[in-house]
This record gives structure tokens, C-alpha cells and sequence, in this order.
């Protein structure tokens, strides 16, 4: 089979599917390609539902390409479409209202669904979550001047709900089931910045707390506690989206799992993005990774193999935060080893770094972008480093590099 001519349909219109689209374009790939998304939105990338278009003086979505400069690259996309049916024997999926796609290749990029919290939403408080453009817009509607909002999740979406929520009048608070913010990070540094950052602008943070219902004016933890609330924000996670996957015949544990190359068990079929499950050394173990770099790169790669260019993507994970006037970036896993911290936490200026078995596997950059440049080269290197070194203040990080 010529690969380059092969009909390839894509479920899953984010900034994954989108990009997967243009790069099979760029390799040269010359059959039919369709691209089909629920949302009646146009494919755009997720960073700006949780910045821009929260903070922004209005609220301006950014789209990946118009409607003309798809049908420019020859892209069928097919907005406001639910795909609920899959035939690997037909090699055909199906749409709700009756349409019908044959392919030759398949790419899952149907990406994840908020983890829901059933006790909040039973109660009387209005709660959102936020994983679309449409989400994202209604919140910020809802984000008025002195209202109380409730953010029950001190990960990253949850902070950076909450800057925007305190930089737009709002009294907030953040509830945290774990002992610190962001815990999937793994990093103490990382953790005890983010609390003071938060407190010193305005936000009231709590760890360690279990939210027991939403009542009427206020959410009720565990231990009895009210806390006054207008609206409640969840942001506990996300699952992926895998039941096109399991009507193709493949099983999952907590994603699509695929090879270096973006391939499923399946012949011709693929999986992108955020419902993908990979391999990562860093975290040495399989995994999805949620965020705009591997939703991009990893498509990208993905979308080369499939038009018959071999591309191995094994570039470790990596994303960033804007939280208030402060910008953080994340490489490999930063829990991943022992911690050393470089600069000032206090005063908001430092770079850690995650060393196991002489390697880094993970660090973070606040404040610092120079740092995580030479993180990023430093931790996809798997070079040898010196403990000692990277300890010494007056030490440059790029002499690792050179190591």
C-alpha cells in the first residue's frame, strides 16, 4: 500500500488532530484526508481557555487555521460531529447523525473528558469544569467582581483558574485533597512557591482537605467546615476518551497505548495527543502526557509514519504555567529522583533539578526560561552529571551539557 494516498480519517478536531493534519500535508501525503470534531468550533490549542481567554480584555479565540486555509490544504474538517460508531472490518466509523467514513488509516486523537465529582454537582452551587472552548467562555462570564469561586483541585488547571479569578475581582479559594499543591509534580520547591505565590496575591489555599458536598452559598468539607461559595470550579483530573478504542477491538488501561511511532495494536490505526499512552524513561513507566508540547510534537511524529516517514517521537515531556506575572516550566518528571533547587524560591527565581542514577530525568524553571533551555537539552541528553556541580551556585548549568 502506497501510504501517501491512503485515505486517512482523523477523530478528534483539537490541536492534536489539527497539527497531525497539516504535518501529513508537509510529508507529502496526497489522499483524502477528513478531520472530524465534535465541538462547532474550528481546531485550536487548549493553553488559551485557561490564560487568554480568561484574562484577556475580550475574549479573542485563537483557531490553528481559518475554514478557507483548510480547504486550501485540502482537508475535509467536519465540525459539530460526533463520532459514535467504529468497524475495524469495515474499516469505517460512523457518525450520530447517519454519515459514514471509510478509511485506510485511522487516527485517534479524541483526547480526554473532565473526572467528574458527583457530590458538588448534586448540591445547589453552580459548578463548571473546563476542558473546551465553550467551558472557557462561560467562565468567564461567570468570573464577576467579588463573587466567591471555590477551585476544588491544586493542580495546574486549578491555579491558573485561580489567578485569573483573583485578577478579576473574585474571593477564592483552592481546595487540595493532597498535603501540597500541585503533588503530581513531585516537587517540594515547586510546591511551597506555588502556596506563597498564591496567598500573597489573595487566594486562600487549603491542603489536606476532603470536600464532603456543595450545599446552598457554600461547599462542606469532610470535617464540617463551610466555605462560602457562589460557584464551584472542578479540576480533579481528566480520563481518557476511549470508547471509539474499545469498538476497534483494543484495550486500554488508562489510554490508547502506542509505540514510539504513534502505532496501536492495530494495523493502520493511531493514536495522538492526550489520550495516547507512551512510554517515558523519564517517569519509567507507561503513561499520557497532558500538554501542548506532546499534543503538537507527538501528532506531528504520528502523522509522518502514517504518510511512510519514519520518525521515532521520544522527546521527554514538557509544559509551562502563567500564573499571576509568573511563568513556570516543567521537563521529564521533577519528582523523578532528588531534588536539587538552584536559586531563590522565595524570591521567586529558581531552577530545580531531578537527578537519579547520575542522570536528570526532570526539572523546573520558574522565572528562568535560559535555565530550562538548557534543562530540556540536558535531561533528552541522558548525559552523566556531576552532583556536586549542579549543587555549586556559581556553577553555569550549559557546562553540564559539555560534560
Amino acid at each position: 500500500m502506497d501510504l501517501a494516498k491512503t485515505r486517512v480519517v482523523i477523530v478528534g478536531a483539537g490541536q492534536a488532530g489539527g497539527r497531525a493534519a497539516e504535518a501529513l500535508r508537509a510529508a507529502g501525503h496526497v489522499g483524502p484526508i477528513t478531520l472530524i470534531g465534535e465541538e462547532a468550533h474550528l481546531p485550536y490549542e487548549r493553553p488559551q481557555l485557561s490564560k487568554s481567554i480568561l484574562l484577556d480584555r475580550e475574549p479573542n479565540p485563537a483557531f490553528i487555521r481559518t475554514q478557507n486555509d483548510w480547504a486550501e490544504l485540502d482537508v475535509t474538517l467536519s465540525t459539530s460531529s460526533r463520532v459514535v460508531a467504529a468497524d475495524i472490518d469495515r474499516r469505517e466509523i460512523g457518525l450520530a447523525n447517519g454519515r459514514a467514513f471509510a478509511f485506510d488509516q485511522l487516527l485517534l486523537a479524541t483526547g480526554t473528558h473532565p473526572r467528574r465529582m458527583p457530590e458538588v454537582e448534586s448540591g445547589a452551587l453552580p459548578v463548571s469544569y473546563l476542558r473546551c472552548m465553550d467551558d472557557a467562555l462561560a467562565l468567564r462570564r461567570a468570573l464577576q467582581p467579588g463573587k466567591n469561586v471555590v477551585l476544588v483541585g491544586g493542580g495546574v488547571i486549578g491555579l491558573e483558574v485561580a489567578s485569573a479569578a483573583v485578577a478579576r475581582g473574585c474571593n477564592v479559594v483552592v481546595l487540595e485533597k493532597a498535603a501540597t499543591l500541585l503533588p503530581q509534580a513531585g516537587s517540594p520547591a515547586l510546591s511551597r512557591f506555588a502556596q506563597e505565590l498564591h496567598v500573597a496575591k489573595g487566594a486562600k489555599i487549603m491542603c489536606g482537605v476532603s470536600v464532603k458536598r456543595a450545599t446552598v452559598g457554600a461547599i462542606e468539607l469532610e470535617d464540617g467546615t463551610l466555605i462560602p461559595a457562589d460557584m464551584v470550579l472542578v479540576g480533579i483530573g481528566v480520563e481518557a476518551s476511549v470508547d471509539l478504542a474499545h469498538q476497534l477491538g483494543l484495550t486500554t488501561l488508562h489510554g490508547i497505548k502506542v509505540d514510539t511511532s504513534g502505532a496501536t495494536a492495530i494495523d493502520g490505526v493511531h493514536a495522538a495527543g492526550d489520550v495516547a499512552e507512551q512510554w517515558s524513561r523519564c517517569h519509567d513507566r507507561w503513561m499520557r502526557l497532558e500538554n501542548w508540547a506532546n499534543a503538537q510534537n507527538q501528532a506531528i511524529a504520528t502523522a509522518k509514519n502514517m504518510a511512510g516517514e519514519a520518525t521515532a517521537y521520544e522527546a521527554p515531556p514538557w509544559f509551562w504555567s502563567d500564573q499571576y506575572d509568573s511563568n513556570i516550566q516543567i521537563v521529564g518528571h521533577p519528582g523523578g529522583g532528588e531534588e536539587i533547587v538552584r536559586g531563590d524560591v522565595a524570591g521567586g527565581r529558581f531552577t530545580t533539578l531531578s537527578i537519579r542514577d547520575n542522570e536528570v530525568v526532570g526539572g523546573i524553571a520558574v522565572n528562568s526560561a535560559r535555565d530550562m533551555s538548557v534543562l530540556r537539552r540536558l535531561v533528552a541528553s541522558r548525559k552523566a552529571v556531576c552532583r556536586s556541580d549542579l549543587e555549586n551556585p556559581n556553577f553555569e548549568l550549559k557546562r553540564s551539557l559539555a560534560s
